[in-house]
Parts: structure tokens; sequence; C-alpha cells
């Protein structure tokens, strides 16, 4: 048991009570609540990704081109 909650005194009994509830109030929507999490995150990892790639340049358009060193070359 973690920790935090062995300092808040809930324990595995407590938790599966906890989700049974969670499952009874939220089971018809739960799929789509989980669809919708799962795309957030992606959608948040590939901003992350994005950044880490280019952080200086702006990928404001196609006419960008970036080489294997990582700077971007603009030909406008």
């Amino acid at each position: 048991m973690t920790p935090l909650l062995a300092f808040l005194g809930i324990g595995t009994m407590e938790l599966m009570v906890v989700a049974g509830v969670i499952l009874l109030l939220f089971g018809s929507r739960l799929p789509k609540v989980m669809r919708s999490l799962g795309e957030g995150i992606v959608e948040f990892k590939r901003g992350v990704q994005g950044i880490e790639d280019d952080p200086h340049a702006s990928h404001s358009g196609s006419s960008d081109r970036q080489h294997d060193s990582g700077r971007v070359e603009s030909h406008r």
C-alpha cells in the first residue's frame, strides 16, 4: 500500500467499494470518458514531442525544411 493511502487509512476493501460505486454511477459513460482521456493524453504527448524536437522554430508553414542537424531552413 502506498504511504498516502496508508496515511488516509484507505485499505484494499475501501478502494474496491469506491471503484464499484464509480462504476455504478458512471458505467454507461465510462468508455466515452476513457476514450476522451486517452485522446487528450495522446494530443498532449504530440505537443510535448513537437516542443522537444524543435524548440526554436515556428511551425508556421510547409515551406520550412528541417535538416538532420535539427535546424530549420526557410525557403520563402
